[in-house]
C-alpha cells in the first residue's frame, strides 16, 4: 500500500521534493496526502498527477487531518528541530533536510526527541546515499591506496547577489534571535563536510577531536561564502575549502589522500577516479539511492538508514564551530570583483586556492592568500 505523505516547504528546494514525491507516487509507493506551507500552493505550483492534497500552515493539524505516517520537511534552518518533534510525538517518521540543526543543542534535542518517540528520522544528505561512498570504503579497508592520510574536500560555486535575498534567514548567521548559520560549509556545500567525513568514517560526534574554522565573505551578508575548515578526527585529518565566489564554477569533489595513492570522488555526479602506485588511473560511475526510498525500505522491511541522525553528529560539531566561531571577516575589497554583465561577486584566484587545500589538507592562511592570514580559530 502507498504510504501517506506530507512536505512541509514546498517551495524553494522544495520543489524538487514535490517532484521526488510525484515519481515515488507513480510507482505507488507514497501518496501526498499533505502539504505545509504558510501561503498555501496555487494549483499551477503542485506537478501533474500529484492529485488535490490538503494544505495547511498548522503541521501537527495537518499530519492529524491526514494520518500521514512520513514528514518531509525542508523548511527553514531554525524550525527543523520543532517541525521534527512535532512529528515524532504523532508517530510520524522523518525525512529532514540538512543540516538538521543550527546548532548542537538544537541537533541533540531533536535527535533524542525522535529516539524517545520511536520514530524513524534520515538527514538529506543525499551524497550519502551514493553506492560510491561504500564502495570507496570498500577500497580504502583493502589497502587500495595504502594507509589514509587524510580526507580535502573542495567547493568551488557561484551564486549572484539575488541568491542571499531569497529568503529572510538566507545569508545570516542569527534572525530574530534565532540561530540560522546559513553559511557555505553548512548549507550550500554542506554535503562537501558531510561526505568527506563518511568516507574517512568519523561521522559521530565523539569521533571529532578538534576544529580549526577560516570564515569570510565577499558578498554583503552576515554568514560566511568563501571559507575553509579542518577537522581533527580519531581516524585523521578533514579539510573542506569552499566558496560561492568562484571564477570558473565547478564539480565539487572529496579527495581521500593515502600513503600510495589517491580516490577523487565527484559527489554529486556520483563518479570517483582512482589513483595508485603501479596502476593505471581508473574512473567508475555508480548508482544512487533516493534517501526518501531508502526511508520508506527501513520502514518496510528494516533495511538499514543511510544518514541516521546518529551518522551526522561529525558534521553538526563543524556547524557548532562554525556558529560559535567569530563572525566572518570581510574580505577586502581588492580582494573580489564583479564579473562584467553578472550580478555576483568573484574572489580572485579563490578557484586554485579551493584546490591546493584539498590538495595539501592546508587552510587558505596556510597556502599565503593574504586576506586570510588574520585567521580565527575554533576549538572543538
Amino acid at each position: 500500500m502507498s504510504v501517506p505523505i506530507v512536505l512541509a516547504g514546498a517551495r524553494g528546494h522544495g520543489r524538487w521534493h514535490l517532484h521526488n514525491i510525484r515519481r515515488l507516487q507513480a510507482k505507488g509507493a507514497v501518496r501526498l496526502a499533505g502539504i505545509c506551507e504558510l501561503t498555501p500552493l496555487g494549483g499551477d505550483e503542485i506537478p501533474d498527477g500529484l492529485g488535490t492534497p490538503e494544505q495547511s500552515a498548522d503541521l501537527g493539524a495537518l499530519l492529524d487531518s491526514t494520518g500521514a505516517r512520513v514528514a518531509v520537511v525542508c523548511t527553514p534552518i531554525p524550525t527543523h528541530t520543532d517541525l521534527a518533534l512535532t512529528a515524532a510525538a504523532r508517530g510520524v517518521h522523518l525525512l529532514l533536510e540538512k543540516p538538521p540543526a543550527p546548532s548542537f543543542a538544537e541537533y541533540r534535542r531533536m535527535a533524542d526527541g525522535v529516539a524517545a518517540a520511536g520514530v524513524a528520522c534520515q538527514v538529506g544528505f543525499q551524497s550519502l546515499g551514493s553506492h560510491a561512498v561504500p564502495a570507496i570504503r570498500r577500497l580504502l579497508a583493502e589497502g587500495a591506496i595504502g594507509e589514509v592520510t587524510g580526507v580535502g574536500g573542495a567547493g568551488a560555486w557561484a551564486r549572484d547577489e539575488a541568491y542571499f535575498r531569497r529568503a529572510p534567514w538566507a545569508g545570516r548567521r542569527r534572525l530574530n534571535g534565532a540561530d540560522v548559520v546559513d553559511g557555505v560549509l553548512t548549507n550550500p556545500l554542506a554535503h562537501a563536510v558531510a561526505t568527506s567525513l563518511a568516507l574517512l568514517g568519523a561521522t559521530r560526534a565523539e569521533d571529532v577531536t578538534g576544529i580549526e574554522t577560516e570564515l569570510l565573505r565577499a558578498n554583503d551578508i552576515e554568514s560566511d561564502d568563501t571559507s575553509c575548515v579542518r577537522v581533527r578526527t580519531t581516524r585523521g585529518p578533514v579539510t573542506v575549502a569552499a566558496t560561492l565566489c568562484a571564477e570558473e564554477p565547478g564539480e565539487p569533489y572529496v579527495l581521500v589522500h593515502g600513503s600510495r595513492g589517491r580516490i577523487t570522488f565527484w559527489y554529486k555526479q556520483d563518479r570517483v577516479l582512482l589513483q595508485r602506485c603501479g596502476h593505471g588511473p581508473r574512473e567508475t560511475s555508480y548508482g544512487r539511492t533516493d534517501l526518501l526510498e531508502n526511508l520508506l525500505d527501513h520502514l518496510a522491511d528494516g533495511t538499514p538508514l543511510l544518514a541516521a541522525p546518529a551518522e551526522t553528529g561529525a558534521f553538526m560539531r563543524v556547524v557548532e564551530a562554525v556558529r560559535t566561531a567569530p563572525d566572518p571577516l570581510a574580505l577586502p575589497r581588492s580582494a573580489w570583483r564583479r564579473p562584467p554583465g553578472a550580478d555576483r561577486r568573484v574572489v580572485t584566484g579563490v578557484d586554485g586556492l579551493v584546490a591546493a587545500s584539498a590538495d595539501t589538507l592546508a587552510l587558505y592562511s596556510e597556502l599565503g592568500a593574504s586576506w586570510a592570514l588574520a585567521k580565527e580559530v575554533s576549538s572543538s
